[in-house]
């Protein structure tokens, strides 16, 4: 193992922040003018590219991870140094559903020698979803800034043909400390039936596809989670998960961004709720909105299984479905 002094550490970590935090505009917040700065090129970008991450493979101060759909993907071939972590084990509590709580969140981070100050690359297969996942779950353990997606994920890098291992590194622990998960990020029922309700005025984003947001289907194909009825949160606008990514799994442009959510009404002016079917897919949506266009705001991950499964709460069904017939 190449040993290091603490010379040249300092001096790697100073290259890595000044690479990872040009000098240029701060990010766009709500309400803010046509003429904002992209947050691509901001000092705080919560995206790296392939280009990047590839001469920055050797920083001792980033950690890359992957978070991946598919079992197996990571044994089959990872970005090198990247860690595997397993979305619904090491981000969840397995027996009540709810995000990993502050033990085994600050247990994992130590494990993967994650600090406050240590830069994270998440990356994932299927454009990047459990990756967004898992920048939520860490973003509520107070590592927001120094978390990145990478733009493209596996599709970006394995496309252009980028070096790969399969051989799971060793790190040292870290002393990350354990702290509250923050419930500023997260979305409860009661939140969302408020709107739904009109005594709340907030924007919910559905990002589910058109016939799950109809009531057309209540799930994707051969999933397993499912609600008893299908439809959609009274006030929700669709906007699928999917289009704000390009062809080769890179996010769109910050006006393009913009303009896709304005025409759904969208534009940051009021806080924004996402929601899917379990969680995820509305969490890349809320990375987008959160972290790129720097809207405020929450993910519910309770999501359709939640309140499409509750008793007595309204549900608007475009489909004309109701309890599975019509």
């Amino acid at each position: 193992m190449r040993k290091t002094t603490p010379l040249r550490t300092a001096l790697a970590g100073a290259v890595l922040a000044a690479l990872l935090l040009p000098a240029a505009p701060a990010l766009a917040k709500a309400g803010a003018s046509a003429t904002a700065a992209p947050v691509r090129d901001a000092a705080k970008s919560p995206l790296v590219s392939t280009e990047w991450l590839e001469k920055n493979l050797d920083q001792p101060k980033l950690r890359i991870v992957e978070v991946s759909v598919d079992p197996g993907v990571y044994e089959r071939g990872h970005i090198p140094g990247a860690h595997n972590i397993a979305w619904h084990t090491d981000l969840v509590e397995t027996v009540s559903r709810d995000i990993a709580g502050p033990v085994k969140f600050a247990a994992l981070a130590r494990r993967l020698g994650i600090d406050r100050d240590t830069t994270v690359v998440l990356y994932g297969d299927n454009n990047n979803w459990f990756a967004a996942w898992g920048a939520w779950v860490f973003a509520q353990y107070g590592l927001v800034d120094t978390v990145k997606l990478l733009d493209g994920g596996r599709r970006k890098w394995d496309a252009e043909k980028r070096p790969l291992d399969t051989r799971t590194p060793e790190v040292a622990a870290s002393q990350f400390a354990v702290t509250p998960a923050s419930t500023a990020l997260r979305a409860r029922f009661s939140d969302v039936l408020a709107v739904a309700r009109k005594e709340k005025d907030e924007k919910i984003l559905d990002i589910r596809s058109p016939d799950e947001f109809s009531g057309k289907v209540i799930a994707p194909a051969g999933v397993p989670e499912l609600a008893v009825r299908a439809g959609h949160i009274p006030g929700s606008v669709n906007v699928p998960w999917a289009r704000a990514v390009n062809p080769d799994g890179t996010l769109r442009s910050f006006e393009e961004l913009r303009t896709l959510y304005a025409e759904a009404g969208i534009d940051g002016s009021k806080p924004v709720i996402t929601s899917c079917r379990i969680g995820e897919r509305s969490s890349h949506s809320w990375f987008v909105l959160s972290r790129v266009l720097g809207y405020e705001a929450r993910n519910y991950d309770g999501s359709w299984t939640e309140y499409g499964n509750a008793v007595g709460v309204p549900v608007v069904n475009l489909a004309g479905t109701v309890w599975g017939g019509r």
